[in-house]
């Protein structure tokens, strides 16, 4: 399939035409069948065309497509955001509606500076938080994202991640010692007193599905708290159920002062929110920021169809034992392919990390396209990421079967092909 007219910049994973999808299989325009393991890249969780996701679309469009929030009220954009709210620890409750994960990365970082009168920004290394010029100040899991667009936003700052199979070696607790260090060389250098907020992934997406070391992220808090300073928990891939909780950050068990969705919010249509204590939000001003589409009313209606569903299906639970599952079956291909450097990640969030071999830990990126191409072919669609695209990312509907995690994993061993040896 050609497009002439479609801009070339787009990155894609595959030379497909996609048609059309019906649950958790997406069609191509040959009338293929592929099991949906991608989601969009983590958005369609309840899979696709799902009843009452579609319901709650069609009825809300009969009704009214558009109205700017800046004119008034909206019941469904209300209803969303006394649904999120439900869901989040207090004091988060107040939400801010825009169109995209990289738009509400915006937000929260406009909310950041303002509110505390603060311009530093620190961010982690191999993050992903967006495109645009804020979001991509703090983005560097590629380094091509970044190549060529400057001058970026002034006073982000980037500290190392406590990855724990390289930066700490595959020991936890060295990976989180030695990001520490880094961090408070770095706040002391610039002066804590200067930083308006850290921003983390609780699990890193596009770098190579890394999670954040519960201690790491209970340090953070302890120094946000001794000095001023908000935490941001980009939730953007890791919420919405995702790892086995309603949100990454609870893991660890601590509560940010700003969390930002997008994604999975809408099951697909475009939407993304900040949700802080309304407090915090007060502080930031009335009209100090907006947007002319976000808190659509079509897709608000969505987002409410999609937490409901998630409640009424026990959809978290269902994450977290389909994804142990999962775990299991990986690790058991890891102990027989030494190709395979590592498997992490909880819940639906794994990544399987591909290595030239097991010592040096040197990427192995070539393995990890041939090999989602060679699931593709077999009707299994799943993505790489990190710099190198050596980690192969499992990102299955939340309502995944048991039989579909199965079938999807005979597919995968019989890519890897041939001797591991």
């Amino acid at each position: 399939m050609t497009a002439p007219h479609l801009s070339p910049v787009m990155a894609r994973y595959f030379q497909r035409t996609w048609s059309h999808g019906d649950g958790h299989s997406l069609f191509d325009s040959d009338g293929r069948e592929y099991l949906d393991f991608a989601c969009g890249i983590a958005v369609t969780v309840l899979g696709h065309r799902h009843p009452a996701v579609t319901e709650a679309i069609q009825r809300q469009a009969r009704r009214l497509v558009h109205v700017c929030s800046g004119l008034g009220y909206i019941d469904v954009v209300t209803e969303l955001s006394d649904a999120i709210a439900s869901v989040m620890p207090p004091p988060l409750d107040s939400v801010f509606f825009a169109n995209s994960g990289a738009e509400a990365i915006e937000a929260a970082i406009k909310l950041a500076r303002r509110t505390t009168g603060r311009p530093g920004i620190i961010a982690f290394s191999d993050a992903f938080h967006g495109r645009t010029y804020g979001a991509l100040s703090a983005t560097t899991s590629n380094p091509n994202y970044q190549r060529g667009h400057g001058p970026l936003l002034p006073s982000v700052l980037i500290a190392p991640f406590p990855d724990i199979y390289r930066l700490g070696e595959g020991d936890e607790t060295r990976a989180t010692e030695l990001a520490l260090e880094a961090l408070d060389r770095l706040l002391e250098e610039v002066g804590p007193e200067s930083v308006a907020a850290f921003l983390i992934e609780p699990v890193q997406g596009e770098g190579g599905y890394d999670p954040a070391p519960v201690a790491f992220l209970r340090a953070l808090r302890e120094r946000a708290d001794a000095h001023g300073i908000l935490l941001i928990a980009d939730e953007i891939q890791c919420g919405y159920g995702r790892t086995g909780r309603m949100w990454g950050f609870e893991w660890s068990g601590i509560v940010p002062d700003v969390v930002c969705l997008a994604k999975a919010i809408a099951n697909g249509l475009p939407l993304g929110a900040v949700v802080s204590a309304r407090s915090l939000q007060e502080r930031w001003g009335v009209g100090a920021h907006g947007s002319t589409f976000g808190g659509n009313p079509v897709c608000c209606a969505a987002g409410v169809a999609v937490l409901r569903t998630i409640d009424d299906e026990g959809l978290v639970a269902n994450a977290a034992e389909r994804g142990q599952e999962l775990t299991a079956g990986l690790r058991q291909l890891m102990e027989r392919d030494p190709r395979i450097g590592d498997v992490r990640g909880p819940g639906l969030m794994v990544g399987v990390e591909f290595v030239r071999d097991r010592d040096s830990r040197e990427p192995d990126g070539a393995l990890g396209e041939a090999v989602i191409a060679r699931c593709a072919d077999r009707g299994l669609l799943l993505l790489t990421c990190g710099a190198e695209h050596n980690v192969v990312r499992w990102i299955p509907p939340l309502d995944v079967s048991a039989a579909e995690i199965r079938h999807a994993l005979a597919i995968f061993e019989e890519a890897l092909g041939g001797d591991p040896g």
